[in-house]
């Protein structure tokens, strides 16, 4: 399946968190198939960011705005008169919300409610998205895949938060935007990686970071599996979800989106992908502290997208990291950020 542009043409859409690593993503998919976007977000958090980079302001109307700002959210709805809303604006970082756990439930609870609550009245809409995370489930450390079904919970506040979110979208949904004639689903993506993100405390961004200067990347846990997918894998299935909602209100709920169950790596595998792909490096496994608790083993069962939306993996392991390191290394040779992005998107499109 692919994204239809003579779905997406003139389809009003509000996509939050448009600053970000996977909002700058899709927000840069939705302008080339002719979507009408108005965009909800902060200033980009890192420096570089690829928002500016990649010129994303182009393809949309920003809205600065903060989604714990009841008022201004509701404001940027009216504004917008969505027929589809795409929320990802969010405090995405585990260990950032061992920091500020606070910020971290005002921003991804509260503020998925703020969005919530003002589309309830948006005359016109008809499908929400909401972004959540794998991590919102209740982890027991076990090697078998999660499925929606599972048991939420969180032991880092990121976690919670996300795993609250989803509470929270679900009670949405069935005390009014269900009745209302929405259709809406959270989407449980696993950990995405691509070009263009520079948080901290992110594996292959860090990577970068060090390799590029010649330092030595230090890895607090080389034997976390986790279920690693490129960025392009997770834009294409909130299109695709979006798109099904449209035709078939039914399909609402939760979806796991992922590799194939048997293909999670450990970190250090991907570091080693890294690396070769990258063609230089060097790490050292488990030399620092690992820091505040993170899950061992995570993985998703995606059979339900399968199933019911026709959503398989495209990219392999092996390819998501080589073209996320290829990203890199090009821009740092003075490659533009926008037509790498592009690039990715035609060869993921054409992949089978």
């Amino acid at each position: 399946m692919r994204a239809d542009p003579s779905f997406w043409r003139g389809r009003r859409v509000l996509l939050t968190g448009h600053t970000g690593f996977k909002g700058g993503w899709l927000a840069i998919r939705l302008a080339q198939l002719g979507a009408e976007v108005t965009g909800l977000a902060l200033a980009p958090s890192t420096t570089p960011d690829l928002f500016s980079l990649a010129r994303i302001a182009d393809g949309l109307t920003h809205r600065d705005c903060d989604v714990r700002d009841r008022a201004g959210v509701a404001d940027v709805v009216r504004a917008a008169r969505p027929e589809i809303v795409l929320h990802l604006a969010a405090q995405p970082l585990v260990r950032a919300s061992y920091a500020d756990p606070l910020a971290t439930f005002a921003t991804n609870v509260m503020g998925t409610a703020h969005l919530l609550d003002a589309c309830r009245d948006s005359a016109g809409l008809r499908v929400i998205v909401v972004v959540t995370t794998d991590k919102v489930y209740r982890n027991l450390e076990h090697p078998y895949p999660y499925r929606e079904t599972d048991a939420l919970g969180g032991h880092d506040p990121y976690s919670a938060s996300k795993a609250s979110a989803e509470i929270v979208t679900a009670s949405y949904r069935d005390s009014y935007l269900a009745g209302a004639g929405i259709a809406v689903a959270t989407a449980r993506a696993g950990n995405v990686i691509g070009g263009g993100d520079w948080s901290d405390d992110r594996l292959l961004p860090d990577a970068v970071r060090h390799w590029q200067t010649g330092a030595v990347l230090d890895v607090r846990r080389p034997d976390a599996v986790r279920p690693w997918q490129h960025v392009l894998e997770a834009v294409h299935a909130y299109l695709q979800l979006a798109e099904a909602l449209w035709q078939q209100p039914a399909l609402a709920g939760a979806y796991n989106f992922g590799p194939e169950t048997g293909d999670a790596a450990s970190v250090r595998t991907v570091v080693d992908l890294a690396r070769a792909a990258y063609g230089r490096g060097e790490a050292r496994f488990g030399a620092v502290e690992p820091g505040p608790h993170e899950a061992g083993w995570l993985s998703l069962e995606i059979a339900r997208a399968r199933a019911a939306l026709g959503i398989v993996p495209r990219w392999t392991l092996e390819e998501a990291v080589r073209r996320t390191m290829v990203w890199y290394r090009d821009l740092h040779d003075g490659a533009d950020a926008r037509a790498l992005c592009e690039a990715d998107i035609a060869a993921f499109g054409a992949a089978r």
